[in-house]
């Protein structure tokens, strides 16, 4: 597991057995860090190729690791306890709208490299940042 994921996994700060929502699943590596720290996981996958890439990496895992072929955008997100996200910084406002408008209000949202422009983060490891946003931000 590389720095960077470990410490994503490390800020969101969840006990076995609850949940953490990877928007842009990729090839499955977080789910599967996530799964090994005795998560569950649910990606967001908009790529059907790497939706299948992650689907193989991560069949192992069985009920553990439930990967969503779609639009994290358009489609409502499940109950989880924290979300993971990696995205380009000119997507962080419309991210931070998301999440006002699903009211995912005092979840740890941790970001790779990216931070959002009128929230400090609450705490960084090795470029990885934890928010949490309220219903005042």
């Amino acid at each position: 597991m590389n720095k960077q994921v470990e410490a994503a996994i490390k800020l969101a700060n969840l006990k076995p057995g609850q949940t953490l929502l990877e928007l842009g699943s990729g090839d499955g590596r977080v789910l599967i860090a996530a799964a090994q720290a005795g998560l569950n996981a649910v990606g967001y996958e908009l790529n059907p190729v790497l939706f299948f890439i992650s689907w193989l990496r991560t069949r192992r895992y069985g009920k553990q690791i439930k990967i969503e072929l779609g639009n994290f955008w358009t489609n409502e997100w499940p109950k989880c306890d924290a979300v993971y996200v990696f995205l380009l910084p000119r997507l962080m406002p419309k991210l931070e709208q998301k999440i006002k408008n699903e009211s995912f209000f005092n979840t740890p949202i941790i970001s790779f490299a990216f931070k959002f422009n009128k929230i400090k983060p609450l705490n960084d490891i090795d470029g990885v940042f934890l928010y949490q946003l309220n219903d005042k931000d």
